[in-house]
């Protein structure tokens, strides 16, 4: 098997958005049943603890050997660096190409599994854009945003154990849901099946209860960035979350992408946040405040219905961890959290159908000739991303995708 195409020179690989400039950490099985972590170049995968063990550098193929990035995401953000920078060299190094090759397997060749084992999840609702769209199809006759969502991050717990994979089925929820004209609630499959195309935060460096995360030391703990689908029962969701907010309608499954992009391939995409008024409380003002140049595009079955634009979140990763841990809440290896759904000024760039068919009354179109309000058994939803990287290129982000299958 050849080596991936690396070269040393330019310092990236004609692999396009999977280039030397990414090397995002997934974990994968081979056909033998081993298991660990792994990186992408290209159409391929590299398993880092064969490569690591092969070069004799034994931290590293300890650290990769295992069934889940929480060991390494654990070392902190001095090693998370500095397997980069290994990493890197070794792809770039011509006398070490028969190791690369050695640990090298085309990636229709793996199996990839959930990267992280989920300590903690929760959900953010950042986007200016969707929370206004949200209140204005909730509340037509109010003010679209409440009056506390312009000073802190409004985000809610979520169910950790129901974090799945991007290709895994997912099944129909079952719940109370009661329409506004219904007597009385019912019981059964959710009608209003929807999604959020979101990305997601891996966070490591554990921290005690009691202590609190500022926004300048955010990126001590931001290991990762990975795309998400929260997918949302809005039936349900409607009847439940008053007073105290999202839970059946959220809880069944969310999705995230078999690979992490390390935050420092995404040093090119990180951008300036839209003005903040009012100003923001002290804890969640910094230096090191900075939003994302994600590009998302949404697709359902064999049709783009979404581009939602990442760079126009209101609120920065690092805000949105200040805040998680302001009250003392602690940190763990592996937490997650996730910015909300991920929505822009224009129609085509709303990141949920409940936004695109506005609830309903503006059913999406289909290239089948179909059209859509919200989801039906049988249909797939896949999200993909990309970033600006070095020299104008541009990055992937894993996809995330799943299929909606009857309830059970």
């Amino acid at each position: 098997m050849n080596a991936p195409d690396v070269h040393p020179a330019g310092g990236h690989s004609d692999g396009g958005l999977w280039s030397i400039d990414n090397l995002p950490y997934g974990v994968a099985s081979t056909g033998d049943g081993s298991t660990q972590v792994v990186t992408r170049l290209g159409d391929d995968v590299i398993r880092l603890a064969t490569l690591a063990a092969s070069d004799g550098v034994r931290k590293w193929a300890r650290t990769f050997d295992h069934s889940s990035l929480n060991p390494f995401i654990g070392q902190g953000r001095s090693s998370w660096s500095a397997a980069r920078r290994w990493l890197r060299t070794i792809l770039q190094d011509d006398a070490r190409r028969a190791l690369v090759a050695a640990a090298t397997t085309p990636l229709a060749d793996v199996t990839l599994h959930l990267p992280v084992r989920i300590a903690d999840y929760v959900d953010f609702y950042a986007s200016e854009q969707h929370a206004t769209n949200v209140g204005s199809i909730f509340r037509p006759d109010g003010a679209a945003l409440t009056p506390n969502w312009k000073h802190l991050p409004i985000g809610y717990h979520g169910r950790s154990g129901t974090v799945v994979v991007s290709g895994t089925d997912v099944v129909r929820p079952v719940g109370q849901r009661k329409g506004r004209e219904d007597p009385a609630p019912v019981f059964g499959p959710s009608v209003r099946l929807d999604i959020e195309a979101e990305v997601g935060f891996v966070v490591g460096g554990e921290t005690e209860v009691g202590t609190r995360v500022s926004v300048d030391e955010a990126a001590e703990h931001l290991f990762g960035v990975a795309l998400f689908n929260d997918w949302s029962a809005r039936d349900i969701q409607a009847w439940e979350y008053v007073p105290l907010g999202p839970f059946l309608g959220k809880s069944f499954a969310s999705t995230l992408s078999a690979w992490i992009t390390p935050m420092e391939a995404l040093q090119e995409a990180k951008t300036a946040l839209p003005a903040q008024d009012p100003q923001p409380l002290e804890y969640l003002r910094g230096d090191d405040l900075f939003g994302l140049d994600l590009q998302l595009e949404v697709r359902l079955n064999d049709t783009v219905v979404s581009r939602p634009p990442y760079k126009a979140m209101y609120w920065s990763p690092a805000q949105m961890l200040a805040h998680l841990t302001v009250n003392g809440a602690g940190l763990r290896d592996g937490d997650l959290f996730a910015s909300g759904t991920v929505s822009g000024d224009a129609r085509d760039q709303r990141g949920s159908l409940l936004e695109l068919s506005w609830s309903g009354k503006e059913p999406v179109e289909l290239s089948d000739g179909t059209t859509r309000s919200f989801l039906e058994d049988g249909d797939t939803v896949t999200i993909t991303a990309t970033a600006p990287a070095a020299g104008g290129r541009r990055l992937a982000l894993g996809e995330v995708s799943g299929r909606i299958l009857p309830s059970r």
